[in-house]
């Protein structure tokens, strides 16, 4: 589903930072694994490059069979509009829009019939448990209620593949671990999850752990702990 090979990430400024080298990671379809490591170890650009928010200055990123490197800016978009559903550490929900609303704007992007949009939107809601919030904006939501919202909007499109970055990292422990449930939950269901987090708690939840650490992987820990 997910291959990296030498996939190395630069950044130019006054000097040089390189966030990663030469790393080379293969992520099956339906694992669920966790990317962990010290601050500034390259945790978030390699979640970036995997999901073409940013391009590599070098090796080759495959992503369900298409080569990020040959993709021009409108191919790269494609990818990540149909193949990858987002969650970020810090929700990006849009404040004017109720939950409905929020879940439901990817679909409208994608000319979807607005009764199968709101079909699809109360369905997401259901399964994260917030049906009776449905016309609630994010403010009238506890943190572990808005990233269950981002969770909802991820799945609308019924993305192959889920990153998340840092998904628990705004909840106290109670919220967090119930967003970690959803997230195995949906692993269970067949989904294929790559998350960076900072908590080992929640690195346990996956398949597999892989440590970066100054760029890069210096540990690959197959097997969910129990």
């Amino acid at each position: 589903m997910i291959h990296l090979r030498g996939v190395s990430k630069q950044f130019d400024g006054k000097r040089k930072v390189t966030a990663l080298e030469r790393v080379d990671l293969e992520i099956a379809k339906g694992e669920m694994v966790s990317i962990v490591g010290p601050s500034g170890s390259g945790k978030s650009t390699l979640l970036n490059l995997i999901g073409g928010l940013d391009r590599a200055t070098g090796g080759e990123i495959e992503l369900d069979g298409a080569k990020l490197s040959t993709l021009n800016d409108d191919a790269l978009t494609k990818v990540r509009r149909d193949k990858i559903g987002f969650i970020f550490q810090f929700f990006n929900l849009l404040p004017t829009l109720s939950c409905l609303e929020n879940v439901s704007l990817p679909l409208h992007l994608r000319g979807w019939p607005r009764k199968k949009i709101d079909e699809r939107a109360r369905e997401l809601l259901d399964l994260v448990q917030l049906t009776a919030r449905l016309e609630h904006l994010p403010d009238e939501l506890s943190g572990g209620e808005r990233q269950r919202v981002a969770i909802a909007r991820a799945l609308s499109i019924y993305p192959p593949i889920l990153l998340a970055d840092e998904p628990t990292g705004n909840l106290d422990s109670t919220n967090g671990e119930a967003v970690m449930d959803l997230l195995s939950r949906l692993h269970k269901d067949g989904a294929t999850i790559c998350m960076v987090t900072h908590d080992p708690r929640y690195a346990d939840y996956a398949d597999r752990r892989i440590q970066l650490f100054d760029g890069r992987i210096v540990d690959d820990q197959s097997g969910r702990a129990e």
